[in-house]
């Protein structure tokens, strides 16, 4: 079948677009029974059993990986296999959200009597409130669509992403109830560059062996000298007792050269640039890039209890992969 790119550009547009409708009208659901959703889930000693057939299944054990990320207890359990055996995996304080577009499948029907006869509470996340599931529940969220996106009305695509949508809904109130803060986050979350970006410290990144610095009356010659006999392409001004009076970078020297100065009269407080960007070593080190960043810098001036004990260059950010 020959089909135009034009066509086909008009067809994955016409996509996002009825998925984006069906994702707004989602906002009008949010009811009284959400918050009362919320409140169960919340004030549960047990987890959340997360359970769906085809496509609603895929949407659910992404759902569960949100909720554990997050400070929700949850498990995934297929609605096929828990007619199976895996009913076992609900126990006693257990809540049980159920996904289904139409709530009215073969094996919805089944699972949900004995869910009910276990005495489990069970939360409907459902396009079709006159369903089986829907009558059924204790809890009904609400995520009706009029139609899917697919031009035959039948791969599940606006019903999944409206899934998807309100189990994330549901995960970030739980999240802002609970307070669940950015530590919690980063001790679940140890691995690769996200957990990087939760833990490290700007300190984990300096060497403390390499400070370098210069007293502000020191000739430009010797602090050329200074800066390149470190990585980092700069040098730190001090005074006599060692307090931060400015930076000097290999740009400064630059500018300087270029404007004609002569070396000899010029010492290191003329060129310095006061002010300069600093941060503390128990700060985060994706600050510390986000700073460099915001202000076009690729170096920033680290400080412990206000004393200066080193440089960290973006480069040490980008290297430990931050970024």
């Amino acid at each position: 079948m020959n089909i135009s790119k034009r066509d086909l550009i008009n067809i994955a547009q016409r996509v996002v677009e009825k998925e984006a409708a069906a994702v707004a009208r989602l906002k009008g659901y949010i009811d009284e029974q959400f918050l009362d959703v919320l409140d169960l889930i919340f004030e549960s000693k047990g987890r959340l059993i997360v359970t769906g057939i085809g496509k609603s299944a895929i949407i659910a054990n992404k759902i569960v990986a949100t909720f554990n990320s997050t400070g929700t207890p949850s498990i995934f359990m297929h609605a096929a296999d828990a007619i199976h055996g895996d009913l076992g995996i609900i126990q006693k304080d257990d809540i049980v959200l159920c996904l289904s577009k139409s709530g009215n499948t073969s094996e919805i029907k089944v699972l949900v009597p004995l869910i009910k006869k276990m005495g489990n509470k069970i939360i409907a996340l459902v396009s079709n409130c006159d369903s089986f599931l829907a009558r059924q529940a204790d809890f009904i969220i609400r995520a009706t669509v009029d139609s899917e996106a697919c031009p035959n009305n039948l791969a599940p695509t606006s019903s999944t992403t409206t899934q998807l949508v309100m189990g994330d809904a549901l995960a970030v109130c739980l999240l802002k109830m609970r307070g669940f803060s950015q530590q919690d986050f980063a001790k679940i979350h140890p691995g690769g560059s996200l957990g990087k970006k939760l833990y490290t410290r700007v300190k984990d990144l300096i060497d403390r062996g390499v400070r370098p610095n210069v007293n502000e009356e020191e000739n430009i010659q010797n602090t050329i000298i200074n800066i390149s006999s470190n990585r980092l392409g700069s040098t730190v001004v001090v005074d006599k007792e060692g307090n931060l009076l400015g930076i000097i970078t290999d740009g400064d020297v630059r500018r300087m050269l270029e404007k004609g100065f002569s070396l000899k009269s010029l010492k290191a407080k003329d060129i310095m640039s006061v002010n300069p960007k600093t941060i503390e070593a128990d700060e985060l080190a994706v600050n510390a890039f986000n700073m460099m960043e915001k202000n076009k810098i690729t170096s920033i001036i680290v400080l412990e209890r206000g004393k200066y004990i080193g440089l960290v260059h973006i480069h040490d950010i980008i290297r430990e992969g931050l970024v």
